[in-house]
Order: C-alpha cells, then sequence, then structure tokens
C-alpha cells in the first residue's frame, strides 16, 4: 500500500502524509465498525436473539468442519 502511495505521489517526500493519511483512514473505519456494532447491540431484540445463542453447540458443531478444513489445507 505504501508503494502504491508512492508511487502517486512521484517522490519519497509525500511519502510520510500519505502513510498517515492510510492510519487515519484504517482507524476511521475501524471507529466506524465499531461504532455500528454498538448500535447493533444496543437493540433489544439483538439482546434478546445473543441471550439465546447457544456458543458451545456451535463450537462443538464447527470442530470436525475446521479439522477438515486444516487437513484438506495441509494436503
Amino acid at each position: 500500500m505504501a508503494a502504491v502511495a508512492m508511487m502517486r505521489s512521484g517522490s519519497g517526500s509525500g511519502l510520510e502524509s500519505t502513510d498517515t493519511r492510510d492510519t487515519l483512514f484504517l482507524l476511521g473505519g475501524l471507529s466506524l465498525i465499531v461504532f455500528g456494532v454498538g448500535l447493533v447491540v444496543t437493540s433489544p431484540v439483538v439482546r434478546k436473539l445473543i441471550g439465546e445463542v447457544n456458543v458451545g453447540g456451535m463450537l462443538k458443531g464447527a470442530v470436525p468442519d475446521l479439522e477438515r478444513y486444516l487437513k484438506i489445507r495441509s494436503m
């Protein structure tokens, strides 16, 4: 990403400013994601659904699939 920013600027002198801008965009995007998740979780309907989820059962169901994936990936 820095190489693309360097090519856009035409020289290495503007590299620090583009890195700073890219970092700000990244952090801004992450903060929007956290804010959006916070809005969703504050909904009473979502809280009720999350409370009913059986995490242990979901993990037990996912373990065989994960093992199969890792086995296929190692081939």
